[in-house]
């Protein structure tokens, strides 16, 4: 009987680990393929603004708000204005209204599962930390991972990696302004006007320089995006939130991973560089990628225990909230 108990702990504990892993490579695919679509919607013309004929794409299909058949006289003033309502501002209200609906219910989720800029922010880390052992510039002592020692070979990658995604981040936002086969031919061809020419070098530098150095920072406080889902996902003490067990902190005592052979795993696996067993309001910036999750739960389950992070939304949410303002 005490075998059969272990046998099926361990297989418990095999499964969970296994529905962890689903979820970070289900993440990292959400991630990849909406990376893909940022870069090709202009082309597609599923989203842009083409300055040349001040016209608006959406979908593939030409966007108009009826003001030019108003002013050939074609429609009344109230027709223009039932336009501009329907088309515009009802839209416009649905799009943030849902939303900022999900992120007052489960917070940064678009950051830490969709966003084309965290997903640099990761991969980035991953390549910083192969050359220094560092997950940041700014990051005053090391995290190695997998147990390997920093190699500077890694350096040019890190800087290339940077620099590549600082132009492509440029050439795509100029295509959401322009057609993007005249620009794409001007730049193949050497023909970038030079206005076009100014906004890839300048875009470049710029984009080029917050990878390098400030890519957390300006998702914790540079992101509009980000800081209303924050500010939404504070305001309701229901909000998904990573819960740590207090009362068997004991036991993340000598917490290590593959991940993390120095201990600390959650710590180690949170790309925005939060502590995930801090209370929710010093977790402002947590993008619910759940890394820190998967981090614990390998750890404590290779020691036969529970993890001591867990999601907790609705009622539960609220238990730990009015738990950590009893505690602190």
């Amino acid at each position: 009987m005490p075998d059969a108990a272990v046998a099926l702990a361990v297989r418990g504990s095999s499964e969970e680990r296994a529905r962890m892993a689903r979820m970070q490579r289900w993440r990292r695919a959400l991630q990849i393929g909406f990376f893909a679509l940022f870069l090709a919607a202009p082309a597609l013309n599923l989203l842009r603004f083409d300055l040349h004929e001040t016209q608006l794409w959406v979908l593939g299909f030409r966007w108009s708000l009826g003001i030019d058949a108003f002013q050939r006289g074609e429609i009344d003033a109230t027709q223009a204005a039932m336009n501009i309502v329907v088309r515009a501002i009802l839209p416009a209200i649905a799009l943030v209204a849902a939303f900022m609906t999900l992120a007052y219910r489960y917070g940064r989720l678009y950051c830490g599962w969709l966003c084309p800029h965290f997903s640099l922010v990761e991969s980035l880390n991953a390549l910083l930390q192969r050359a220094s052992g560092k997950l940041s510039f700014w990051d005053r002592h090391a995290t190695p991972r997998k147990g390997g020692a920093p190699d500077a070979r890694w350096w040019p990658a890190f800087f290339l990696a940077c620099a590549t995604f600082g132009f492509l981040w440029a050439i795509t936002l100029l295509t959401y302004l322009l057609p993007p086969v005249e620009i794409w031919g001007n730049l193949i061809h050497g023909t970038l006007t030079p206005n076009q020419a100014r906004f890839i070098v300048i875009g470049s530098g710029v984009f080029t320089a917050e990878l390098m150095f400030a890519r957390h920072l300006f998702c914790r406080f540079g992101c509009a995006v980000g800081l209303f889902q924050s500010l939404a996902w504070m305001a309701n003490p229901k909000g998904l939130v990573v819960a740590f067990d207090r009362d068997r902190a004991r036991d993340c005592r000598g917490c290590v991973t593959a991940q993390a052979p120095q201990g600390s795993a959650c710590d180690v696996a949170c790309p925005m560089r939060l502590n995930p067993r801090n209370i929710k309001r010093m977790m402002f910036a947590c993008v619910q990628c759940g890394q820190c999750l998967t981090e614990c739960e390998s750890s404590h389950t290779a020691r036969g225990a529970a993890p001591n992070l867990e999601w907790k939304v609705g009622l539960d949410a609220v238990r730990e909230t009015l738990r950590q303002r009893r505690e602190h």
